[in-house]
């Protein structure tokens, strides 16, 4: 049920932690096979290539190319993250509980770095220059994988945008929730598909909600949306300049900045007893952990494990319900 069969390398340790996978398509009685119509690489591992090959497109697809051929998944290396999926499921093993058929349409809501995956089309569609890729080719979905089939009123590409990061507004809403009304909420990269979300949830949960931007521009597109009571431009690596754009320390603070370096910078702003959830696969846990010893700061700190029970449903409904959140989603896209 949770795919340690399609193990290669090293043996023992769950499809996440491998560095290689089975990624044939014949499935076990427990497993599902998807075939692939395209990926959604997550933000952080998406930059550190962009930045690697200096937005050269080409090299960007062949070094994809070269992690799922060599791992049998998409797995960076480097920032240890890799996205999700959508497809159509083609296959279900006769044991596996996952609520699909052939012929549904779905997303995958586990990351790819633990979702056996083969490419046949080397990537030809696409041009290395956006997080979304179209593809072909198949995963492997395990009897423990968590997976939604696509709603018939959102295009696939608006859908798989929320999927990707719809764990970050179910856990604040949780979070939040814990806290007496008009809770102070701080959204690092508030601008952002995640941080976006995230306001819309902690403003449905009754928080006064503050946004750190890094631009103007971030800043322009935020203002007016309502998601924000304010708005900070600020760089979420500078600890000094996020503590003094947010002002007042918030009872709970979200990172979903792409970038490394933000820990600190979180942990000033959040109030004493308050609570700092890290939404980024840029973070360094050791980083969080002893920057908050050495602040004495009196935090807790979570980690966004992108699963929340009804977290997909639940950012579908912000997206449904919040005009603002959804016109930002959508020229993301078009702008990829």
């Amino acid at each position: 049920m949770v795919g340690l069969r399609r193990v290669i390398e090293p043996a023992g340790v769950l499809p996440q932690a491998a560095w290689r996978l089975d990624a044939s398509p014949e499935i076990g009685p427990e497993e599902t096979r998807i075939r692939v119509q395209r990926l959604n690489l997550d933000a952080a591992s998406y930059r550190q290539l962009a930045e690697k090959h200096a937005g050269n497109g080409a090299a960007i697809r062949a070094e994809v190319l070269e992690i799922v051929g060599a791992r049998g998944k998409m797995h960076n290396p480097v920032t240890g993250s890799g996205g999700m999926l959508i497809g159509v499921v083609e296959e279900v093993g006769p044991e596996s509980p996952l609520p699909v058929k052939p012929g549904d349409r779905v997303a995958t809501l586990v990351s790819l770095t633990l979702t056996p995956l083969r490419i046949t089309d080397g990537l030809a569609g696409w041009d290395g220059l956006s997080e979304q890729v179209p593809a072909e080719g198949t995963a492997i979905l395990f009897g423990r994988s968590v997976v939604g089939v696509l709603p018939d009123d959102l295009a696939p590409e608006l859908a798989l945008a929320v999927y990707d990061v719809c764990g970050a507004p179910a856990l604040t809403d949780r979070v939040i929730r814990k806290y007496p009304a008009g809770a102070r909420v701080t959204v690092l990269g508030g601008a952002g598909k995640s941080g976006s979300l995230t306001l819309a949830a902690a403003k449905r949960a009754g928080a006064h909600t503050t946004a750190v931007v890094v631009s103007e521009a971030e800043r322009d597109a935020l203002s007016g949306t309502g998601l924000a009571d304010h708005i900070a431009i600020a760089d979420a690596r500078d600890p000094v300049a996020v503590s003094e754009a947010v002002g007042e320390p918030a009872d709970v603070t979200v990172v979903c900045v792409d970038v490394p370096g933000c820990e600190h910078g979180a942990i000033l702003a959040t109030a004493e007893g308050g609570t700092v959830i890290f939404f980024s696969m840029a973070t360094s846990f050791p980083a969080a952990a002893l920057g908050a010893e050495g602040l004495a700061a009196d935090v807790t700190m979570l980690v966004g494990n992108g699963y929340v029970p009804g977290h997909a449903d639940f950012a579908v409904d912000l997206l449904r319900q919040v005009p603002a959140v959804r016109a930002l989603f959508e020229a993301r896209i078009a702008a990829d």
